[in-house]
C-alpha cells in the first residue's frame, strides 16, 4: 500500500536500526482515514470470512475498520489479562513479546470463537510471528479455520511470514520492511 509506506518513509522513527516508531498514526494516536484506508485494503484481499479475531490493544482500530468493510462481520479480540474474564471457559496461548521481551497468556471466552468459523486475523505489525502463532493457536482449539492474515507493517527480515506461511496460511501485509538500513527503511518490492 503506497500510502502506507510513504508515510512510514516520511514520518516514522527508527531507533538503534531495529525498531520502528509509528506511534503518532498506527499505535497510540491513529491517522483514522489511513486506518479505514488499510481496512478496505484487508476487505478486497479476503472474502468468506465471518469473524476477525486480533489481539488486545494495537489490532482493534483495524479490525474494527477491515470488519466495516466486510459488512460489519464481528470481530473477537484475544485478551492479555484473565483477570478481566470471569469464566475458566476460556481458550489460552502463550505469546512472547519480541517488542516488550514479555511473555503473556491471551485468552479468548468460548463462547465468542465456534468450531466453523471462517476466521481473519489483523494485527498492526508481524516480526518473529509469536502473537499470530498464539491467535492462530486459539483459533485451531476452538476448530475454527484461519482463511488468512493480514498484517499492516511487516518486518520481514524477522521470519514471521515462513512460520506462517509454513502453516497454509496466507499472510498479507501493506508494508514489508526488508531490512533498517543507516536509519532508513528498505521495502520488500512485493509484499505477499
Amino acid at each position: 500500500m503506497e500510502k502506507l509506506k510513504n508515510k512510514i518513509l516520511k514520518e516514522a522513527y527508527i531507533i538503534d536500526n531495529r525498531i520502528v516508531k509509528v506511534d503518532h498514526f498506527i499505535n497510540h494516536m491513529l491517522d483514522t482515514k489511513l486506518v479505514f484506508e488499510i481496512g478496505m485494503e484487508f476487505a478486497k484481499e479476503f472474502e468468506d470470512i465471518n469473524k476477525i479475531l486480533t489481539i488486545e490493544a494495537s489490532g482493534i482500530a483495524f479490525s474494527v475498520a477491515t470488519a466495516f468493510h466486510l459488512n460489519n462481520v464481528p470481530i473477537v479480540f484475544a485478551r492479555k489479562s484473565a483477570s478481566l474474564i470471569t469464566t475458566d471457559n476460556v481458550y489460552k496461548s502463550k505469546v512472547f513479546s519480541f517488542t516488550k521481551q514479555v511473555e503473556s497468556t491471551i485468552i479468548v471466552d468460548k463462547e465468542f470463537l465456534k468450531e466453523g468459523d471462517n476466521i481473519l486475523i489483523i494485527d498492526d505489525f508481524l516480526a518473529t510471528g509469536n502473537a499470530l502463532n498464539g491467535l492462530i493457536d486459539i483459533a485451531t482449539q476452538a476448530k475454527a479455520s484461519v482463511k488468512g492474515v493480514g498484517i499492516v507493517i511487516e518486518k520481514g527480515y524477522q521470519g514471521g511470514r515462513k512460520r506462517i506461511e509454513e502453516m497454509g496460511i496466507k499472510v498479507h501485509s501493506l508494508a514489508n520492511i526488508k531490512k533498517i538500513e543507516n536509519g532508513k527503511v528498505v521495502f520488500e518490492d512485493k509484499n505477499d
